[in-house]
Formats: C-alpha cells, structure tokens, sequence
C-alpha cells in the first residue's frame, strides 16, 4: 500500500516540469513587452510640444495687445480690459490642459508692436488680431480629440464675441 510505481514517479516529474516550463514560460512572457515598452531603449525622444502650445502663446498675446491699447488709450479701457481677462482665462486653461505654467509663457506674450495712436485705428488691428486668432481656435478646434473641443469651441465663440465688442 505504501509503495510508490514508476507509474506514480513519472506523474511527479511530469507535474514538476509542466510547473518548472510554467513558470519560465510566465517570467519570458512578463519580460517580452518590458522590450517594447521603450524602458530598455536607449534612444530616448524629446517630448513632443502640445498641438495647443501655439493657441496659448496666442491667447496670451492677444491678452498684452488689449492692455497695451488700453493702456494707450484708456477711454477704451472698459471694452478692452473685460476682453484681455478673458484671454488670460483662456491662456490659464489651455496651460492647465498643456502641463504648460502660464508663468513660463508669459515673457513671449508681447504685442505685435505699438497700439495706433488713433483709438479707431487701434480698434481696426484688434479686430484684425481677434478676427486671426478665432480662425486658428476654430482650426485647433476642429483637429482636437473630443475632450479637448469643449475648450477650443469655447475660445473660439469668445473671439467671435470680442469681434462684436470691438466694433
């Protein structure tokens, strides 16, 4: 009764190797997409920038000319400032979603050049700015992935509406 066969030896050893070529066949499979995964690469990429880095530098240059015009002309401060706050708050967003602090962005966030002397001529190159700016919000708007276009639709009807201010 207590006598082990050949029958039962050869079992063992066939349940010892199909556990042994398991777990090597678990330790080869955990090991084949470390390989792929871009650990063991040696190449390493950049990061590649944001698709709406150039919506935010814009955003916030958009931002600097509407304070320099009404800096310049300060009987146009009223119109002008609401539209410069909605710029910025656009720019902290779109630095939200980038991973980008606005803080970073903000020195290349210069105007063109110096606002008209003229307050209707100033009004005209805001316009023109504002009118430049809705169709590359409405461009990054119609190219972004779906949790992204809620944003960009809304930058883009806030330049529409600051077309409407600026008349």
């Amino acid at each position: 009764m207590g006598r082990t066969t050949r029958q039962d030896e050869s079992s063992e050893l066939s349940r010892r190797a199909v556990l042994r070529a398991g777990a090597l066949l678990a330790l080869g499979g955990a090991a084949a997409p470390l390989t792929g995964c871009g650990l063991l690469d040696r190449d390493e990429q950049p990061p590649q920038p944001d698709p709406l880095a150039p919506l935010l530098d814009e955003s916030l240059r958009l931002a600097a000319g509407l304070r320099s015009a009404a800096t310049a002309h300060p009987d146009l401060a009223d119109r002008l400032l609401p539209l410069a706050e909605s710029h910025e708050a656009h720019a902290a967003e779109l630095a939200r979603l980038t991973g980008v602090a606005t803080a970073s962005a903000t020195p290349t966030a210069t105007p063109s050049g110096p606002p008209p002397v003229d307050g209707t001529a100033a009004l005209a190159a805001l316009r023109q700015s504002e009118r430049a700016g809705r169709e590359s919000a409405i461009r990054a708007c119609a190219a972004a992935p779906a949790e992204r276009a809620a944003l960009l639709g809304s930058v883009a009807a806030a330049r529409a509406t600051h077309l409407e201010a600026l008349r």
